[in-house]
């Protein structure tokens, strides 16, 4: 892969950089600050993609202020970077070219809940969890749950998914419409309330996805879903990482509507039973999750632990009690901390991939003997019920080696899902660390499609630059 510095084109120039700040301080005050604690912050802190902060940081409160700051950037062509909570993993929120960075934690409000129409508009700093605490008492529930609390701006920039997608989709089944600054610093909207429309190009779904590379998203109106009458939910041990991915496909080939079907290899097994104090059989593991009625959930639940047992799986130990469904899952949204504190003081690989649901066990169980052949220490977990699961290659910061074996391995597991008809990444998003893998993916003509559309929309390459794809 080409480094960073390389792909590069050019920077502000020093002078520059300074008159930008100048402005932005006289306007934000303290909410524009060029503090290296804080711009160290606002770039890539959670995995092993080198941190470049930006030169300036800026927290708007308004669409009015993220579009005077936009404006002012294109004028002086400055690279905008925007950010919602740090949590992705890819370098989505670097700064290769320096520019300012928009922090949108600040606008948080949630603007309009239509129990009714089942919606709600949000602006793009408002968390997951603080939104569905606020619908608590609605009977209503947004469903995507990619793990960690993050922002919903950052989601529909990542095109987010998680534990909750095999049955309620992904964000981009259930963002409705945007409110999206354009590089030009103008509002646009990309769509009414309405549940469907065939009028003209479909621009929520060309944001979704984009990486705040074709704009700043300021409100997001999302779908929302009844909370259900009764769920259920479990772990199931199998003898093998492959037992337990032929028991995943048979379920959803068969039909069982299964809210998440979650997988943790042994590996993970024991990160999690140390850092969250559980239990669990040192084997592959499966948690799985059913949402309706109670005779519904009690059927489907019964259904699972057949299909489990025909592929040498069992016990499936199941309960409706909400305090241990939520034990078991606050211990599977820790795998990652649970992963890290295997090694203390070393890099996480952290990655993805996602195959066709009837590929999954040869992808998986291929991916096993790799990393044994490798010698690396690598948690797997997974979103296996759509065919997503993700890699934690641990690495020594020391070892040159050990990085280089890594990034090998990753490189490996990529062609692996290619080859399987997948794809590079099924949620965690391209960023930086995966624009080498696109034209393997898409062909030539598609990436040509996406510089296209980067250039009509933002010619002067201010937004994320460095993200995506090269132009």
């Amino acid at each position: 892969m080409d480094s960073l510095s390389e792909r590069a084109t050019s920077r502000p120039d020093p002078a520059t950089v300074s008159h930008i700040a100048a402005i932005l301080k006289e306007r934000f005050g303290e909410r524009a600050t060029t503090s290296d604690a804080v711009r160290e912050q606002h770039a890539n802190t959670l995995t092993w993609v080198e941190n470049q902060p930006p030169d300036v940081v800026v927290f708007a409160e308004t669409t009015e202020e993220v579009a005077d700051t936009v404006k002012l950037c294109a004028s002086h062509r400055v690279p905008v970077i925007p950010f919602g909570t740090g949590t992705s993993f890819e370098g989505h929120t670097n700064a290769p070219f320096g520019g300012v960075c928009v922090d949108l934690s600040r606008m948080n409000a949630i603007l309009a809940v239509h129990p009714e129409d089942l919606d709600c508009v949000v602006q793009p700093g408002v968390t997951r969890k603080v939104l569905n605490e606020h619908l608590r008492d609605t009977g209503l529930f947004f469903p995507i749950d990619p793990g960690a609390d993050a922002s919903i701006g950052g989601m529909v920039g990542t095109r987010a998914s998680g534990t909750n997608a095999v049955r309620y989709g992904t964000m981009k089944d259930n963002v409705l419409a945007l409110t999206v600054v354009t590089p030009a610093g103008e509002v646009m909207r990309t769509s009414r309330r309405a549940r469907k429309s065939s009028a003209g190009y479909d621009l929520t779904r060309l944001i979704i996805g984009s990486e705040g590379t074709l704009g700043v998203v300021t409100e997001v109106t999302l779908k929302l879903h009844g909370v259900p009458e009764a769920i259920s939910g479990g772990v199931c041990p199998f003898p093998s990482i492959g037992a337990a991915c032929e028991a995943v496909i048979a379920t959803i080939q068969s039909g069982i509507p299964v809210a998440r079907i979650e997988l943790i290899d042994e590996v993970q097994v024991r990160a999690v039973n140390a850092y969250s104090k559980l239990s669990l059989r040192e084997e592959p593991q499966l948690f799985l999750e059913f949402h309706g009625s109670e005779a519904g959930v009690t059927e489907q639940a019964a259904r699972f632990g057949e299909i489990a047992t025909e592929f040498g799986g069992g016990p499936f130990e199941w309960t409706t009690q909400a305090e241990e469904r939520t034990r078991l899952w606050q211990a599977r949204h820790d795998a990652y901390w649970a992963a890290m504190a295997l090694k203390p003081g070393w890099k996480g690989f952290s990655t993805d991939v996602c195959v066709p649901i009837s590929r999954l066990a040869e992808c998986v169980e291929e991916t096993k003997r790799d990393i044994a052949e490798s010698g690396l220490i690598a948690p797997i977990v997974g979103h296996v019920g759509d065919g997503n699961f993700h890699v934690l290659p641990l690495v020594d910061p020391n070892d040159d080696g050990a990085f280089a074996n890594a990034m090998a391995f990753v490189g490996r597991l990529v062609e692996r899902a290619l080859a399987m008809e997948g794809t590079c990444t099924g949620e965690h998003g391209v960023g930086q660390a995966k624009m080498k893998y696109l034209e393997a993916e898409h062909g030539a003509p598609a990436l040509d499609a996406m510089r296209a559309i980067k250039r009509a929309l933002d010619p002067l390459n201010i937004m994320n630059p460095g993200k995506i794809v090269d132009v």
